[in-house]
């Protein structure tokens, strides 16, 4: 089984940020210009990048899009997403050298036309945000730069997206993320048995080498890195060696 390492660049008004647990009132933002990052990080070993346009993520435009092409279009294997809102945007991020559009808000709220994008454009060319909060006992989805609540569920969603054909899922337990505190793996093992028939990568709090170990044994296949990467808790090569 593929385990697959993913670094992380966060962008807002073309800079590298992090977010606390998805609030934008809580960024921390870096001194690194993106596209030296991006290449810093693929130099290392990295065989895919993780993009997000935290803007586009909550304002519903492909804001940061020059920054995503400048990246994606040396040829580096990238999944990016934030502000699609539609196929228009879609075909922009494949345009701008996108190998994986990651779809979040819209796969919540509108799963029958994703479903049918997973088909016209093929499932590989798309990874499914489906990013968590645990409430009354319930694993619910919020979209729109999680600043938005939606009625659907993890449970709803995740298996009906497997039963349609997709192949990649983006898990992220949001009171984890940016914290440093460690994976939920009870979610990943959840997930594993839930819908065995996709791809999932961990994401939120990783720290640790041993944290991207315990990911891979709890049933991920990929793990997405950024604040450990940014702070330097680890390298990418000692990631990838894990």
């Amino acid at each position: 089984m593929t385990f697959t390492v993913i670094p992380a660049i966060d962008l807002r008004s073309g800079s590298v940020v992090r977010l606390k647990q998805g609030d934008y009132a809580q960024q921390t933002t870096y001194d690194f210009d993106p596209r030296a990052l991006a290449r810093s990080y693929v130099e290392a070993g990295a065989p895919w990048l993780h993009l997000v346009d935290l803007d586009g993520a909550r304002g519903g435009s492909l804001d940061n899009l020059s920054v995503i092409e400048a990246i994606a279009g040396t040829g580096m294997r990238v999944q990016a997403g934030g502000g699609v809102r539609g196929e228009a945007d879609v075909q922009r991020l494949f345009d701008a050298g996108v190998s994986r559009v990651v779809l979040g808000s819209l796969a919540i709220r509108e799963p029958e036309r994703v479903a049918g994008w997973l088909t016209s454009y093929g499932a590989e060319r798309f990874t499914l945000a489906l990013d968590t909060l645990q409430q009354d006992g319930a694993w619910t989805l919020p979209s729109a730069g999680w600043t938005e609540t939606e009625s659907r569920t993890l449970d709803d969603l995740a298996p009906w997206y497997a039963a349609h054909g997709a192949k990649h899922l983006l898990c992220t337990d949001i009171q984890r993320d940016g914290m440093l505190g460690g994976f939920n793996l009870d979610l990943y093992r959840y997930l594993a048995i839930a819908v065995p028939s996709l791809a999932v990568q961990a994401s939120g709090g990783v720290r640790s080498l041993e944290d991207i170990r315990a990911a891979r044994e709890a049933g991920a296949r990929g793990v997405i890195l950024g604040r450990a990467l940014l702070e330097g808790r680890f390298s990418v090569a000692e990631a990838l060696a894990c």
